[in-house]
């Protein structure tokens, strides 16, 4: 039977102990997958004998990032489909498959695709696969709005134009040493790649220079554009949800609309394509005007989504400025 058709298959159990589904016992699924691909992994394997690296990617942004890198001389290999939402991901036995097939993985590694090392562990590569942490050389920041006694590490920085470059250089080394023949390639096409980025920032630093940041105030539906905020010099003043995902009590809604009204806040930021059901309560019970920001999470995985979603994003933050400074209130 052929590995595709066994993972499909769905065993049941009869007698004493009644019809087992699969879905109650994800963990054994997940051991079942990895004896399984254990022993197909030789032709798995042997499908890259051409010498071309297959990069693995997690997250939109890290495609766009090593397909901009690596050009035509290495192969991109997204871990999970385009259409699947990384928070809270749950594997699935093809990730296990496609995890068989990389050279490396390019990673979030601080928060935000935990779900990778569960994959990278039940593919039997734990030990056999390099791992690329985009963040080894970014200026960590804790998130905002974290109403716990511990402070926890905003893993969102791939929404921002200063941290994506550092991230574009650490990505380039580390493929460098894994390729070194190509080394010189992926640090000429890094240093095209940062120039782009660096472009589209300068662009709207000018813009921002013509409008008054003095007085601008904000609020977050979470903290996913802290390190956008934070290189522009935008102040937030409240973030909605205490952790990305998590609502917030009634008290701690009722506190953070309190602080949007004595702020003079007139902008909140929510999250594009993911629909939530506290934004309009809280336009309603404070006048905030809702706008919003891409999560760069959603859709294909192309060479220019990074760029495209960023400028779309730098143009909402643009406008939003201009809103607030002409919709002033006492």
């Amino acid at each position: 039977m052929k590995l595709a058709n066994s993972l499909r298959a769905v065993p049941t159990f009869s007698g004493r102990l009644g019809r087992i589904e699969v879905g109650a016992s994800r963990r054994m699924l997940l051991r079942l997958v990895a004896i399984l691909l254990v022993c197909v992994a030789p032709s798995l394997a042997s499908a890259a004998t051409d010498g071309r690296l297959k990069i693995g990617t997690t997250l939109h942004p890290y495609y766009s990032f090593v397909a901009n890198i690596v050009g035509d001389r290495a192969d991109i290999v997204p871990l999970i489909g385009a259409e699947a939402n990384p928070h809270n991901y749950q594997p699935q036995p093809d990730d296990m498959k496609r995890a068989l097939t990389l050279d490396a993985l390019v990673v979030n590694g601080i928060g935000h695709d935990e779900w990778a090392f569960e994959i990278v562990k039940a593919a039997g590569r734990k030990d056999n696969l390099p791992l690329i942490y985009a963040n080894a050389s970014v200026a960590l920041i804790p998130i905002a709005g974290d109403q716990g006694n511990a402070k926890v590490v905003n893993p969102h920085t791939f929404v921002s134009t200063t941290a994506a470059v550092q991230q574009v250089f650490e990505i380039a080394r580390r493929l460098g040493e894994l390729d070194p023949k190509n080394a010189q390639v992926y640090r000429q096409n890094a240093l095209n790649y940062a120039g782009k980025i660096r472009n589209l920032r300068a662009d709207f630093m000018t813009r921002f220079a013509k409008l008054d940041l003095s007085t601008f105030r904000c609020a977050t539906m979470h903290a996913g554009y802290d390190y956008l905020m934070q290189e522009f010099g935008l102040t937030v003043t409240a973030v909605i949800e205490p952790r990305h995902g998590v609502a917030p009590t009634a008290r701690q809604l009722a506190n953070t609309i309190d602080a949007i009204k004595k702020a003079n806040v007139r902008v909140l930021f929510a999250e594009k394509y993911f629909a939530n059901g506290l934004a309009k309560p809280i336009e309603a019970a404070t006048g905030v005007k809702v706008y919003s920001l891409s999560h760069i999470s959603e859709g294909p995985y192309t060479a220019d989504k990074f760029e495209k979603e960023m400028r779309e994003n730098l143009d909402t933050v643009a406008t939003a400025i201009e809103f607030a400074s002409t919709h002033k209130s006492g």
